[in-house]
């Protein structure tokens, strides 16, 4: 079976990876172009990118995903089955194409948090537990039908990027336990059950709003919401006139006399903020300008104005 794969980030690497590794013929790999990053903005490749070519396997990196001559390349890869995992919207063009069909692999127990930030989103609601799912692409995004799914337990300290690492390797073995099952013919598709709206959950992309501490929400509200934006993009708020970012934070009990939005420090050790009904204690910070730091080294060099 030749399999075109498509995908961009790490996360998609470790289920190319798998692919290859269990001797599945990779015939092409789609990803997205080469761009400038960083402080110097020198241009820097895809992390499927560099896997790709370290394997040597044929790699396309298209700007336009329906332009006629990226078509005419893909068609000419002849795949029987194109598996997706972390890249972008595909038109109708592509993921129609093979006849064996398209299929995703998405990090969430479908059909709850469909879109882009599935990872976060479940950690900033309190999740107990999450997972991965793969299924065929169809017109609606995240909709198609289901093929497999794995639970991964979320635990109380779990960042998003806990929960990204865990979801990364469990996914790369789904998706090689889902392309084997559809070489042997041994799989069942399981429409998306029509659960009233209201019983989804979303995982919309984030925004800079989203990232805001809201400091008269309960303590636990903010801590998901820290552990969930957890190392990226990363909650923020105010401090000394200046963006704080908080990585890692831990809760505590209130002290009365403290208004939601104040903080307690003894500029040693701890530095810790009023929510509604509890404190966060700020365990990993980056103030603007600066380094990420942990709080005893960030409160060392600190002048409050």
């Amino acid at each position: 079976m030749r399999i075109v794969f498509m995908g961009t980030p790490d996360f998609a690497v470790a289920s190319l990876d798998a692919l290859v590794t269990a001797g599945f013929d990779v015939v092409g790999v789609i990803t997205a172009p080469d761009k400038p990053a960083g402080r110097g903005q020198k241009i820097a490749e895809p992390a499927v990118k560099k896997y790709a070519v370290s394997k040597n396997l044929p790699v396309l990196q298209p700007e336009k995903l329906k332009s006629p001559e990226f078509i005419e390349q893909l068609r000419a890869l002849n795949a029987d089955l194109q598996v997706v995992v972390a890249f972008r919207m595909l038109p109708e063009v592509v993921w129609n194409m093979p006849p064996k069909g398209t299929i995703n692999l998405h990090a969430s127990l479908l059909p709850q948090y469909r879109g882009a930030a599935p990872i976060n989103w479940a950690v900033i609601n309190g999740e107990t537990e999450t997972g991965v799912t793969t299924f065929f692409l169809k017109h609606e995004i995240d909709t198609g039908n289901i093929l497999f799914s794995e639970k991964v337990p979320v635990d109380d300290e779990d960042t998003a990027g806990d929960i990204h690492d865990k979801l990364m390797q469990t996914g790369a073995a789904l998706l090689v336990k889902t392309v084997q099952a559809i070489a042997d013919g041994q799989y069942q598709e399981i429409p998306q059950s029509s659960i009233d709206d209201e019983a989804l959950k979303h995982a919309p992309k984030i925004f800079k709003e989203t990232c805001q501490i809201n400091w008269n929400q309960p303590v636990k509200q903010v801590h998901n919401l820290i552990r969930g934006l957890s190392p990226y993009p990363t909650a923020f708020t105010t401090f000394d006139n200046k963006t704080l970012k908080i990585f890692k934070a831990e809760v505590q009990e209130k002290e009365p006399g403290i208004q939601p939005g104040g903080y307690l420090t003894d500029s040693k050790t701890y530095l810790k903020f009023a929510c509604r009904d509890g404190f966060i204690c700020a365990k990993n910070v980056q103030l603007e300008g600066k380094k990420r730091m942990d709080i005893e080294e960030f409160l060392r060099g600190l002048r409050v104005g």
